[in-house]
């Protein structure tokens, strides 16, 4: 369902989970009374009563089945526009969990669900067993399934995440808030873990694709210790202090590590910025009247060639790191990486 928004303000949207509960209360209650509640309302764990449109409908001997289309309102969410469909069968003992066409299978320890799991995370298993037992209880085996989801699950972290076969059902509250950071922090948390239990001692958060491929290269490290850290180095920094692993590599272009150097943690264009003033002080070489009329960072490296600026900015960034580990055993260093992918400054 769509919902309203005050003008100039961003919509919220409802996660797979929350989806997929609808859908298991609408295919439960076409179960024992033959019909489908549409919309299905659900409560939300945090009190939220939100109405859902059926998208499809279907029923048998023994079975239901309901889909509700994902609106993740405007948060850019491969998931957005996706078909959540669930199957209600009357089987089993208690309420079991099936991965349907487009649902992942865990492979690997360290997430919140055991290998060999559909991956359906706790909270939304919990929502779906609350909505059974609000229309009587039963016993009932659960499928969900999200067509395409297989291909959709490719531009997640969910292969790496050893979550073969399919998307993950996700969500701890239902909502999805916009541009939210808390599921890429959430996601990086999650490749901390399966690093850790697959007993990994080297992982590396990296800023972007480029910087990624050329530190994975440098340090011939599996896919599994990349860490998508993006922006939020101190999502990772700051889980890693609770979490270690005994060496981390943060690696990124030379704009996002002078803003990391300066002791930005959010690296987000719209959360630091470049100081040309602080960049003059590194580089004492340079006229500052020249870096201070500099359009970017990449510009004031430009004009340094020859007097290793990007090894002093590794090496201030590095102690930024250093800071927020806060002295737990990790290991850490630091790379920058040029736009041609090529490694041009580190420290360790």
């Amino acid at each position: 369902m769509r919902q309203e928004k005050p003008e100039g303000e961003l919509r919220r949207g409802w996660t797979t989970g929350a989806c997929a509960t609808a859908a298991v209360k609408a295919a439960f209650a076409a179960l024992k009374t033959g019909q489908f509640p549409d919309p299905v309302t659900i409560a939300l764990p945090k009190g939220e009563t939100p109405a859902f449109a059926l998208a499809l409908e279907g029923r048998g001997e023994g079975w239901a089945q309901a889909g509700i289309i994902k609106d993740a309102g405007d948060d850019p969410d491969v998931t957005h526009g996706c078909v959540v469909i669930a199957t209600v069968r009357q089987k089993g003992e208690g309420v079991t969990f099936k991965a349907g066409e487009g649902v992942g299978t865990v492979t690997r320890a360290g997430l919140p669900i055991p290998p060999g799991e559909p991956a359906i995370n706790p909270a939304p298993r919990e929502m779906m067993r609350a909505v059974i037992a609000e229309l009587g209880g039963g016993n009932v085996e659960i499928e969900i399934s999200i067509p395409d989801g297989e291909a959709l699950a490719q531009k997640t972290w969910n292969p790496r995440l050893g979550i073969i076969g399919g998307l993950s059902i996700l969500g701890t509250t239902g909502i999805v808030h916009p541009f939210s950071c808390a599921a890429w922090i959430a996601s990086i948390h999650s490749g901390v873990d399966v690093a850790r239990a697959m007993g990994l001692t080297h992982v590396a958060g990296c800023t972007g694709s480029t910087s990624e491929d050329a530190v994975r290269a440098h340090y011939r490290l599996p896919l599994e210790a990349m860490l998508d850290m993006g922006d939020f180095a101190g999502g990772l920094l700051k889980y890693l202090r609770d979490h270690p692993v005994p060496r981390v590599t943060i690696g990124g272009g030379f704009g996002k590590i002078v803003k990391l150097a300066q002791g930005a943690l959010d690296l987000h264009s719209g959360r630091s910025q470049v100081d040309l003033d602080w960049l003059a002080g590194v580089a004492p070489e340079l006229p500052r009247e020249k870096v201070m009329t500099a359009n970017t960072a990449q510009q004031v490296l430009d004009m340094a060639e020859g007097i290793g600026l990007a090894n002093r900015v590794a090496a201030l960034a590095l102690d930024r790191v250093r800071h927020a580990l806060r002295g737990s055993p990790v290991a850490a260093d630091v790379v920058i990486v040029s736009r041609q992918g090529v490694v041009i400054g580190n420290a360790s």
